[in-house]
């Protein structure tokens, strides 16, 4: 009768649910969990710090549309891991976190990296966390946890593992590993209320569909790319639903924000949301966005995201996937209206916004203006590149080019803002995508978060190409205070011209300064060429401000 450790078992139930890689920093407390992830083949991808383990394993979810798991030491390796639980439960990212901890037969003790009850800090950031304590236990909750984390709405499960419970021995025939990790069927509307939503929309003259994350999450964007050319409806999205309709398909409209640009009387009447919250992507429940006349049809799995911020007119607690299906199946059947003009108006706001940048495009005077680069950045990469967005303003210039034509493709901010993510992001997303380029677009505020990232990049032969966006600010803090407190009492919020470039370079990838617009997009395809992780320095102007930017700022 073989008898086996506990870290064996976590490991073999992950392997059994189809685990393949994990993201990780080695610690005494989980040395079961490693050895054991060798025995079965499961790679790991060890970062210099666990928030970077974390974010990757959130990369890798997004991108694959599957759980992500990382394992994490106790102590300091759980408290660095933090920000990416809280990340991960306000995105609904489904990725399981594994953190070792003290024995229990130490409780009390003073022992090293104890004297935390982790599980009562992850408690309110987590859809689950709990604290095994039984080592036959260990298959049993592991697979709930995984089943938790991948059921809508999705989200982070924790589980704690004390070091004795990992290394205890058990006989393996008392032990089983489940088989159902999932369940079979999400869920979905009934036919009558589907009947209602083509009924309010067939009666709407100027009608939009919002398409979020959950779309992209139920897997529906040929469903939803089908519904909106069946029905002649545009579409917007959030930023997790970036791609689901290319965004050069002519019923694009582009990401949430951009319906400010609909002016009275060419405004939404009607909107029907798919998988998206309202909140800080669609700036609350204002009318800046959705006017307040408009009737809403709000379809999510989480029904408390339902009515949140304001009335709606027919809520839908469902999958989108099945719901789109529904749709589908009556809509080539229902006599839609022509929606030319309007959708010839959403098409003049897109053309309109991009014009506004015209003369911005034609500038050759250092340093570079924050558009120009973006332009660039996305004017020269490699067909199918999945595409990080990270940094406090960066990220929201990225917002004005992005032109995904896949879903799962543009990562980037969510509800925490949290900034320095990004490299950690796009690990995660290059090991969950290995057929496809990944460009990580970043500040050079976010970037000091995890540079060190560059040595795991170069150590796992991940070709990640970095551009930093360096205006030697926390641009985003600076332009807050001249705003608040004048240009003439910045405080805190100035770095140095880093050399970023040679920075990656130390740790043996490639780097390249780039002060002229000229220079920018031979440095990119320089950077992909090289087929080592890259990083593309830009020295940028700080004084312009983005959009979207003085958007929310005119909101408040």
């Amino acid at each position: 009768m073989a008898v086996i450790n506990g870290g064996e078992l976590v490991i073999r139930t992950l392997y059994k649910a189809g685990v393949e890689r994990v993201f990780a920093l080695h610690g005494a407390h989980i040395e079961t969990l490693f050895q054991a992830c060798r025995g079965h083949g499961i790679g790991i991808l060890d970062t210099r710090h666990e928030a970077a383990a974390g974010h990757a394993a959130e990369g890798y979810a997004r991108a694959a549309r599957r759980p992500g798991v990382a394992m994490i030491t106790a102590g300091p390796g759980f408290t660095n891991v933090l920000t990416s639980v809280a990340n991960a439960y306000l995105d609904r990212t489904p990725v399981l976190y594994l953190t070792g901890s003290a024995a229990l037969g130490e409780a009390e003790t003073n022992t090293l990296q104890a004297g935390i009850d982790q599980v009562a800090v992850a408690t309110p950031i987590t859809k689950w966390a709990h604290r095994i304590t039984t080592p036959a236990q260990l298959p049993r909750l592991t697979a709930l946890a995984l089943r938790i984390a991948a059921t809508p709405p999705m989200g982070p499960v924790l589980l704690d593992l004390p070091m004795d419970v990992l290394t205890a021995g058990i006989n393996e025939e008392d032990v089983t590993i489940p088989d159902t990790f999932l369940p079979d069927a999400p869920p979905a509307a009934p036919a009558r209320i589907v009947e209602r939503i083509l009924a309010l929309l067939r009666q709407a003259q100027r009608p939009v569909i919002l398409a979020g994350g959950g779309v992209w999450e139920a897997g529906a964007g040929t469903a939803l790319r089908e519904f909106a050319e069946c029905s002649g409806i545009p579409v917007y999205s959030d930023f997790a639903g970036h791609g689901l309709l290319p965004a050069d398909h002519p019923l694009y409209g582009g990401t949430t924000h951009k319906l400010a640009d609909l002016t009275d009387p060419h405004r939404p009447d009607t909107v029907l949301i798919l998988g998206t919250r309202l909140g800080l992507f669609t700036l609350g429940g204002s009318d800046m966005l959705i006017p307040a006349a408009a009737k809403v049809i709000h379809v999510d799995t989480d029904a408390r995201e339902i009515g949140r911020l304001r009335d709606v007119d027919l809520g839908v607690a469902a999958d989108c996937g099945e719901v789109l299906t529904a749709l589908n199946q009556s809509a080539g059947e229902t006599d839609w209206p022509d929606y030319t003009d309007w959708q010839q108006g959403i098409a003049a706001a897109k053309t309109a916004r991009r014009e506004q940048f015209t003369e911005i495009l034609q500038r050759t005077e250092a340093p570079i203006h924050p558009y120009q680069a973006v332009s660039a950045v996305i004017d020269n990469l490699p067909e199918n590149t999945i595409v990080i967005g990270d940094g406090a303003e960066s990220y929201h210039w990225l917002n004005e080019v992005i032109q995904q034509k896949e879903p799962g493709s543009y990562l980037t901010h969510g509800y925490l803002g949290a900034v320095g993510f990004g490299l950690g992001l796009a690990m995660g997303a290059r090991i969950a995508r290995p057929d496809r380029p990944v460009l990580c677009l970043t500040g050079d505020g976010a970037a000091g978060f995890g540079i060190s990232e560059f040595d795991t990049m170069v150590r796992n032969r991940l070709p990640i190409v970095t551009v930093i966006m360096n205006n030697s600010s926390w641009a985003a803090s600076q332009h807050f205070q001249e705003a608040v407190s004048g240009k003439e009492n910045l405080s805190g919020t100035q770095l140095g011209a880093a050399r970023y470039d040679e920075v990656a370079a130390g740790f043996g990838g490639y780097g390249e300064y780039v002060t002229a617009i000229d220079r920018l997009g031979p440095a990119l395809r320089a950077a992909f060429d090289s087929s080592r992780p890259a990083c593309v320095n830009v020295a940028v102007d700080v004084a312009p401000l983005p959009p979207e930017i003085g958007l929310l700022m005119s909101r408040h």
